[in-house]
């Protein structure tokens, strides 16, 4: 098998699933108990957190475990509007958000909050000047999306940031959920008051993720209980997914750093070729995230694609896989300005350092055997 949707999740790593097994045999214990053997699980949250915020650039205590980027996401953007609601109630964000942006941005305009979803250019990004044209007295929250987990537009999260410092009033959260491992961000030279991560996006284990918090910034907690997490996220701590996530993330940096012209030289060979195929088009931009390539075949639905190729060994999806089963075109493609009929038939290929050119090779021989027979049959059909 070809695994080519790195972006809908990613396979663990081994010395991640040991970490995980480990912990989960020999320090199951409750890491909020009295005991001793709770206090053994509890040292190793926190060394786990060290060396996360270590990897991140930024301080221990603003390290927040969660389940994941779903959970981040809406911790960030819910936690800041209300805990700052009496400052104003505008929210401001893109029209290429991942779901899980969109639909917190919603709930919060059902409570009477506003939102403004910034339109994008054709390669779906957001310029840091209509952001600071859409600030009004009463924006309290800018959320944007570090990469696109669409089709890898890299959005200026630190151009942001800066002409953000003029409105001190404006919390700044970033989606890192995409960029995290594959493409770098600085926390604080991007003046980022909030960002999310998720384990399972960097070769860690689902159920298992964190959010930076700046620490001079408040949240309204979502889950309220037994008060973990300095009284934000209420319950009790996976203990085995946060080890085992410090271990990935700590492999993950690694690998951006001593691999990541691996995934470029994959990607460059992926777009020349593609770019020859009849009928192909490319929604990425040229200096897009080294690990997405967005594409449709034109005349061709995405999902008979994926089935397609999947017939041949390779895995791939048709764009978010959180909205894939809806069957809809992109919202993304959509943003950009692409044809209903032309977002229907899109695919998203997505890359690990783990793939190999050789596996980039027969992905392009077989995509283009797949359309001269399915065109060929179209033909025949006419």
């Amino acid at each position: 098998m070809i695994y080519l949707d790195n972006s809908a999740t990613t396979r663990p790593n081994d010395e991640v699933l040991d970490a995980y097994i480990k912990v989960n045999e020999n320090f199951f214990a409750n890491a909020s108990s009295l005991h001793n053997f709770g206090g053994k699980a509890e040292q190793l949250i926190t060394k786990a957190r060290e060396q996360i915020a270590d990897l991140a650039g930024v301080k221990p205590s603003e390290i927040i475990f969660t389940s994941g980027g779903t959970e981040g996401n809406n911790l960030a953007i819910k936690g800041a509007a209300i805990n700052y609601q009496a400052r104003g109630n505008h929210i401001i964000t893109t029209a290429v958000e991942h779901p899980s942006v969109k639909e917190p941005c919603k709930q919060l305009e059902g409570m009477g909050f506003k939102v403004t979803y910034l339109p994008v250019n054709a390669e779906g990004a957001v310029s840091a000047s209509a952001v600071e044209a859409a600030i009004t007295d009463e924006t309290i929250l800018v959320s944007i999306i570090h990469v696109n987990n669409e089709i890898g537009t890299v959005q200026p999260v630190k151009e942001i940031g800066r002409l953000l410092q003029k409105y001190p009033k404006v919390i700044y959260h970033v989606d890192h959920v995409q960029g995290a491992g594959k493409v770098a961000l600085d926390l604080y030279e991007s003046h980022i008051d909030l960002c999310t991560f998720s384990a399972h996006k960097f070769n860690g284990l689902k159920g298992s993720g964190f959010l930076f918090k700046k620490q001079s910034v408040k949240l309204a907690p979502l889950l309220t209980g037994g008060n973990q997490e300095q009284k934000l996220r209420s319950g009790t701590e996976n203990t085995g997914g946060i080890v085992a996530m410090a271990k990935a993330y700590r492999l993950a940096e690694s690998n951006r750093i001593h691999k990541g012209h691996k995934l470029l030289q994959i990607r460059e060979f992926l777009l020349e070729n593609l770019q020859s195929i009849p009928g192909v088009i490319i929604h990425t931009p040229v200096n897009g995230a080294p690990h997405i390539i967005c594409l449709s075949c034109k005349g061709q639905k995405g999902e008979v694609m994926v089935h397609a190729l999947e017939e041949e060994g390779i895995i791939v999806s048709t764009t978010s896989a959180c909205s894939s089963k809806e069957q809809l075109p992109s919202s993304t493609l959509k943003a950009i300005g692409v044809e209903n009929d032309i977002a229907q038939g899109a695919i998203r290929v997505s890359l690990s350092t783990e793939n190999t050119l050789e596996e980039a090779e027969i992905f392009i021989k077989k995509l283009t055997e797949i359309l001269q027979r399915l065109n060929k049959v179209m033909r025949r059909n006419q």
